[in-house]
């Protein structure tokens, strides 16, 4: 078996113009590489002897740590022959991995990358900065795994309320991905899941609750009857479609920009949700029908909405959930000046709709027909989302108190 070990600099730079610092395994002509979480300039690394150079001022412990790492691989590769494991770069990566703890963020890069390749635009462009936020608080510095610890985790939680003045579902969301990614490192082997700092009498996750408001009966009325004969057409857009999301039970706006007139038949509309793929059918009201009719049906894709059209294929889910995005920040900017233009006080955004079909339904309507109308996959969902709206026992139990 032909094998060298040697330490080496990566040659993609970060921003502070450090290289990350690596153990390369190369078994049988075959390399991989395991990060030591450290990063020094290229200036302070000499390559010959594999050191750090005393330029550094942390030199003496870094090379500590390349002659400890070099040790402790070199002894994982004599144990494998030993008992006669197979030995390949990549099996004494994943051992030396599972025991060590492995590079957080190269993890982290590895997530986001998954994400891009299925697609999601949103979830990238949300979590993107959450790790950048992680690796600030660190001062730029790697961490391993088995260093994610719930003091850290805990001066961590205080640094984002204190110095990002982040509110705490935020700061819940940057902890779920802190969390995300160290389950996928276990998943993989490369943490021992007695390290975990999550769970009971340990860090725990609880998502706190948020104000749905949607608009009173009163309010859609201003909005359906506002008169924009004189206004900008993406104006009239905007409403139209806000208007059709509502009509059709709350529909996400991903959904409503997806639409096509193939989609509509005999009357009703035909569709796959597309957060949960759930499928089925629609009555369309006599009101959304008349917006529908103002749209050219000879489009690009058959769709619907323009916004879409632009895009020269749909099939590319991460270009297609990044146009929406985009789409729906400027959808929100006409919203808010329709609803300053209509008297309405509340914040109007696409996502409103979805809260005004449940603010409107109350308890009108029996709790497994709205989870059809919302395609959620769980009646408990259902429930805990329209409770956000049925007010009348709690408004009746105080004026039986205070009603003397």
């Amino acid at each position: 078996m032909a094998s060298s070990l040697k330490v080496v600099l990566r040659k993609k730079a970060n921003q502070d113009g450090t290289f990350p610092l690596a153990l390369r395994i190369t078994v049988n002509r075959k390399s991989s590489f395991i990060y030591l979480g450290q990063h020094v300039k290229e200036s302070d690394w000499d390559e010959k002897a594999q050191k750090v150079k005393k330029s550094h001022p942390n030199s003496t412990r870094l090379n500590n740590l390349i002659l400890q790492k070099k040790a402790e691989v070199n002894g994982k590769m004599l144990e494998m022959e030993t008992q006669h494991k197979s030995v390949s770069s990549v099996s004494v990566r994943s051992h030396v991995k599972s025991t060590s703890g492995t590079s957080f963020f190269e993890q982290a890069e590895q997530h986001l990358e998954n994400l891009r390749k299925h697609g999601k635009y949103n979830r990238v462009s949300a979590e993107k900065p959450r790790i950048k936020h992680f690796r600030e608080f660190l001062k730029s510095q790697d961490i391993v795994f088995t260093d994610i610890t719930i003091p850290l985790l805990n001066r961590f939680k205080a640094y984002l309320k204190s110095t990002r003045r982040i509110t705490e579902r935020t700061i819940v969301n940057h902890l779920i991905l802190i969390r995300t990614i160290y389950n996928q490192a276990i998943a993989a082997g490369l943490v021992e899941p007695k390290h975990y700092p999550f769970g009971k009498n340990k860090v725990t996750i609880r998502l706190p609750d948020s104000l749905k408001v949607g608009l009173t009966l009163e309010e859609l009325k201003l909005l359906e009857n506002l008169d924009l004969s004189s206004a900008p057409r993406y104006w009239t857009h905007a409403r139209n479609v806000w208007l059709v999301s509502f009509y059709f039970a709350g529909m996400r706006v991903s959904d409503v920009l997806r639409l096509k007139h193939m989609d509509f038949h005999n009357a009703r509309l035909y569709y796959t949700m597309g957060k949960n793929l759930k499928a089925g059918s629609l009555k369309v009201p006599e009101k959304a029908l008349r917006i529908l009719e103002t749209y050219p049906k000879e489009s690009n894709h058959d769709l619907v909405f323009p916004e879409l059209q632009k895009l020269e294929s749909l099939e590319d889910p991460y270009l297609v959930q990044r146009a929406i995005a985009t789409a729906v920040k400027r959808l929100d900017r006409n919203l808010q000046l329709l609803a300053k233009t209509a008297g309405i006080q509340k914040d109007l955004t696409m996502h409103i709709a979805r809260h005004t079909f449940g603010n409107l339904s109350g308890e009108k309507i029996p709790i497994q027909l709205l989870q059809k109308l919302y395609r959620h996959t769980s009646i408990t969902t259902t429930i805990g989302y329209q409770g956000n709206f049925i007010n009348k026992d709690a408004d009746d139990a105080l004026d039986a108190v205070l009603d003397l």
